[in-house]
């Protein structure tokens, strides 16, 4: 076992970003003594390849330093000669060295000697041809080097000339360069490690880059989608943790979905079998009253009533939650003027309104205002908010219903009372089942349902979302 766990461990090491890191920085190390050899190949590719230097060039011609040398040292030699003898050694010097053009000039300025003959150079030399010779000379192609006859001017002997085409000592110039390539190759083979070290960096911000994208996009479920898992690294391992998350959270949102009807069945079933034996206490109530009662079996009889139709109105709003939240209940909108509708619950509800002391206060225009509702639900919207005032706002005994202008010629409806507020103690307060409904059917609807509550009371705004859908005639 622990064999086991030792060749798990050299496995994961060999697959992670360390590892590969380590490579990277092992392959520079290695690289590192040998970049000297590469330069001196790559010295010879360009000499031979590149610029195709001539391996031909004689040793001889290898440096310009080295031939300027030897033609000062010649002409000391020649100090006393006669013309002829000067003739006789530049002859033996041509032949030594062929490549080159050589002339010398008497001490009266007249060339006595060229190598090869058709040399242009003046046969008579002024100071000004001198001077301009000279200058021409210096730093040029062909490269040239002046000895004076006998070592000094002032011997009065003359002066004598060798020239070379340049290509023949270039290679030594070039080789004055080595340095450079050395550098050159040195740099290319650092920025190689720099380059793979930066794509090496880059591959790893992509990949996390893709995660972080893939953790902040949330799928057609809401949940975000798995991840391809490429390699078997760190970056590998934290994807494969994401995706047991992921895994997890579609197991509970796919548990909280069978939670969620398994609540909505079971309300359903409730609110169906609460039905009737409230039916039946309710008629054992009516036969009570026919019974002759004193006035406290009366008033508990009546408090009775009052419970169980609190009771009925709860079951009531959780079957309809539950049907509108499965989608079992369809809406049905159609163009309907709304105030019309509202006078028809007020009417329905004004009797339970003046038994339980309330002051009704309605102020409707008398303009129809139409919108496309459905009428059933439409209603229990607002038997919904009667009934809420009537059960938490009974402290205020006020009961109030407007229209109001709202921006774009639009018509809202308020609802309001004169109770503690929403914030505040009052009686009966449940579990906000019937608000629920309110919230989820005016959403359906498309109706704004805006609320502002305060201790001196409550008010409800009802209006579609969409001032211009708003019809106020």
């Amino acid at each position: 076992m622990k064999w086991w766990k030792n060749r798990r461990k050299r496995i994961r090491f060999r697959n992670s970003l360390t590892s590969r890191y380590l490579l990277i920085i092992s392959i520079a190390m290695i690289f590192m003594p040998i970049m000297f050899p590469l330069a001196s190949l790559f010295y010879w590719f360009v000499n031979n390849v590149v610029f195709n230097y001539r391996e031909e060039i004689p040793e001889k011609y290898s440096n310009g330093t080295v031939i300027e040398q030897m033609w000062h040292k010649e002409a000391v030699s020649l100090d006393g000669k006669s013309p002829e003898g000067i003739n006789h050694r530049l002859l033996e010097l041509r032949e030594e060295y062929p490549e080159t053009s050589m002339f010398w000039v008497d001490g009266n300025s007249r060339t006595r000697l060229k190598l090869p003959n058709d040399l242009n150079v003046p046969t008579q030399w002024r100071i000004g041809d001198t001077v301009q010779f000279m200058k021409e000379s210096v730093n040029s192609d062909p490269f040239t080097t002046v000895a004076f006859i006998g070592g000094r001017e002032d011997k009065g002997q003359g002066f004598m000339v060798m020239q070379l085409e340049r290509s023949y000592i270039r290679k030594s110039e070039q080789t004055g360069n080595e340095t450079a390539i050395y550098s050159l190759i040195v740099l290319v083979i650092s920025l190689m490690f720099i380059l793979i070290s930066w794509l090496f960096f880059v591959r790893i911000r992509r990949r996390l880059l893709h995660l972080r994208d893939a953790m902040t996009t949330p799928g057609k479920s809401g949940i975000p989608a798995q991840v391809l898992v490429r390699k078997p690294d760190e970056i590998g391992q934290l994807e494969e943790a994401y995706n047991h998350m992921v895994i997890q959270l579609e197991s509970g949102r796919k548990r909280e979905k069978e939670e969620e009807q398994l609540r909505k069945s079971l309300i359903a079933n409730l609110s169906h079998d609460l039905r009737t034996p409230l039916t039946i206490i309710r008629s054992h109530i009516f036969s009570m009253r026919q019974e002759p009662l004193s006035d406290t079996g009366q008033e508990s009889l009546a408090l009775m009533e009052t419970k169980i139709g609190d009771v009925s109105g709860l079951i009531d709003n959780l079957l309809s939650y539950s049907l509108l939240t499965s989608g079992k209940a369809e809406l049905n909108p159609e163009p309907v003027d709304v105030l019309r509708l509202v006078r028809e619950s007020a009417a329905a509800w004004y009797p339970l309104w003046e038994k339980e002391g309330f002051e009704v206060d309605i102020e409707l225009q008398d303009e129809p205002v139409i919108w496309e509702i459905d009428v059933l639900w439409f209603k229990r919207i607002l038997d919904n908010l009667f009934q809420n005032i009537i059960r938490h706002a009974k402290s205020g005994h006020y009961m109030g219903l407007h229209t109001k202008q709202m921006p774009g010629n639009g018509i809202a409806l308020v609802v309001s009372d004169k109770g503690p507020g929403m914030e505040g103690e009052a009686s009966g307060k449940g579990a906000g089942i019937g608000l629920a409904v309110v919230d989820f059917l005016t959403k359906e609807m498309g109706i704004d349902y805006i609320i502002h509550s305060s201790p001196s009371g409550t008010s409800i705004t009802l209006s579609l979302e969409s001032p211009e859908n708003l019809n106020g005639f």
